[in-house]
């Protein structure tokens, strides 16, 4: 232990503690916009500057650790001086209209200004010229760019993509895409990490709300919404005081918006458990004719890396859509041809909580219904919540609705896709039953939950074998996964990836929480919904059972493979 003095209060903290972190724990505010804990403590930003007694020099608190019998103070006017005059030259090189960012209101830069008083800006205001380019799912915006280079430590670190760089030098040092590529030619998954991570407006999703609105306000179009799981474990994060709400909430404000029908992505979410589960159960009865182990194929970012970065993996993936494309597949032909309506004029919106699905509804392979894309727009959490602002819906005011039918319904194996690894738990336990035709403890796969970066674990199932299954999420730990699959060190027979950290909890479209990570408690809400559900198994979901009666009628047939799988090497 190293005992101190911080601003008169007498402290011990552990050798190798920073400034900043014995602070943060005694509650003594410091301020910070590049600091990410464990990820990018470079003190670029040099705003967490402190004064420690017999130096001559401020020094940065995110990188200064204590030592015996400091004295340390943390707003002196030296201090006060430092910081203002660093906030205003990272101010002179920033695109400060505020009233028409994004992040207006979440801010950090923002927020900061305010708390350091600063309501005049002596220096010439010189922002980087910007061209934006809306053609990609992550949209940068450079003019509001302050160099923290958090962006390049998180797709470094965190993803292990390495998109992000520092480019040019002096005054017209910038981040910017590595190798002066534009980001449409890189490797880049469109997680959204970097987005999630930037303290301002520089790095957005796309915004699609317009198309979505128009769409609404077309009386030819029938609009159809569906909403992820992960998105009830998030959304009111930022609707009210941020209590949680019930979901029926969620959909009394989408009506309100104007959307005909409001669907739970749980229902396709079900329906990909019968084909991915049923597929796995092929391969796995038929191991010599297929090369192990099978990927899950719900992630999209995960999808596009092991495209890119692992392309002889690609046969590896389930064939399966994700349920979002699922879902688009089935409301433009099972649900059109029950409501009587042209598919053509079927128009879905999906609510999630990822960027990279944004990605995947524009592939062109994911037209099979009608030959239109099977879902029209993606939004995310944030735009969702955008939407109802500006359309004046408020939501914990709204008496709860029920999701439509008969696509509104879902298991509780279906609402833990949005965790890592719910979407493992949820098929082993119907892949179980479709081996044995008995029911497994639906808790029985327990060893595949949890935050660990990377698990394993084996299970038997009658009549099967054992199987032995990983879960792997954020995309470092993928490639670390990888790596080991490749080289023989590890052995699988199914694999479930998440691109995000935490899976689509923590996805790239959810509510931005400075300087806390969200994934494990949003993820956290999921399994006690789990826990709760009256029905836990995806094949018992009674509408799924009238899908297949009706219309598809068998997993992994004739129309279940045209509208529910896809062939990743299109």
């Amino acid at each position: 232990m190293v005992n101190f003095t911080m601003n008169g209060r007498a402290m011990s903290f552990p050798k190798g503690t920073t400034i900043l972190e014995a602070a943060q724990q005694t509650g003594i505010p410091i301020p910070h916009l590049c600091y990410l804990k464990d990820v990018n403590e470079i003190a670029a930003c040099r705003m967490c500057m402190v004064e420690v007694e017999g130096t001559d020099r401020l020094l940065p608190a995110c990188n200064t650790t204590v030592l015996e019998g400091m004295v340390i103070h943390t707003n002196t006017p030296k201090i006060r001086l430092a910081r203002r005059t660093n906030l205003r030259l990272i101010l002179s090189q920033h695109n400060s209209s505020c009233t028409t960012c994004v992040r207006s209101g979440s801010c950090q830069l923002q927020q900061m200004a305010h708390d350091l008083n600063i309501h005049y800006q002596p220096y010439p205001v010189q922002p980087e010229r910007d061209k934006v380019d809306l053609t990609t799912p992550i949209v940068r915006e450079a003019s509001k760019c302050i160099k923290c280079m958090r962006c390049v430590q998180v797709c470094d670190k965190i993803q292990g993509m390495h998109i992000w760089d520092v480019a040019g030098t002096g005054s017209r040092t910038t981040v910017d895409v590595s190798y002066n590529r534009l980001l449409q030619n890189t490797d880049c998954t469109f997680c959204g990490q970097c987005v999630t991570h930037c303290p301002t407006g520089a790095l957005t999703v796309r915004d699609d709300t317009l198309k979505a609105l128009n769409a609404l306000a077309d009386p030819e179009l029938t609009t159809i919404v569906q909403v992820a799981p992960a998105v009830r474990a998030a959304w009111d994060e930022s609707v009210g005081d941020g209590a949680p709400l019930p979901v029926g909430k969620l959909v009394a404000a989408l009506k309100q918006v104007g959307f005909d029908y409001v669907f739970d992505t749980n229902f396709s979410a079900d329906l990909t458990i019968m084909e991915e589960g049923s597929e796995f159960l092929h391969r796995f009865t038929r191991k010599g004719k297929y090369r192990w182990p099978m990927f899950t194929s719900c992630c999209p970012g995960w999808v596009s890396f092991v495209k890119s970065q692992y392309p002889a993996y690609v046969e590896h993936l389930s064939t399966a859509k994700s349920p979002q494309q699922m879902f688009g597949a089935v409301a433009k032909s099972y649900f059109a041809e029950k409501l009587g309506v042209d598919p053509h004029k079927v128009f879905v919106v999906s609510i999630m909580p990822c960027s990279a699905k944004k990605a995947e509804s524009e592939l062109p392979e994911m037209r099979d219904a009608c030959g239109d894309p099977d879902v029209d727009v993606v939004l995310t959490t944030r735009e969702m919540v955008r939407m109802f602002r500006s359309d004046g819906v408020v939501p914990e005011e709204l008496e709860e609705m029920p999701f439509d039918s008969p696509l509104g319904s879902g298991t509780g194996a279906a609402v833990i896709f949005g965790a890592t690894g719910g979407v493992m738990d949820a098929a082993l336990r119907s892949a179980y039953f479709l081996a044995t035709g008995k029911n497994p403890d639906p808790d029985a796969f327990r060893a595949v939950r949890g935050t660990q970066p990377w698990r394993e674990a084996d299970f038997d199932v009658p009549g099967a074998g054992t199987v032995r299954v990983a879960v792997v999420s954020g995309l470092a730990n993928t490639r670390r996964l990888m790596e080991a699959i490749d080289s023989g060190e590890a052995d699988y027979d199914f694999v479930e990836v998440m691109a995000c950290p935490g899976g689509c909890s923590g996805g790239g479209g959810q509510p931005i929480h400075e300087g806390v990570e969200m994934a494990a408690g949003r993820g956290g809400r999921l399994w006690e919904l789990d826990a709760g559900s009256e029905i836990r198994y995806s094949h018992e979901n009674p509408d799924i059972q009238e899908l297949y009666r009706a219309y598809l009628k068998q997993p992994l047939g004739e129309k279940a493979h045209h509208l529910l799988h896809t062939e990743h090497k299109a």
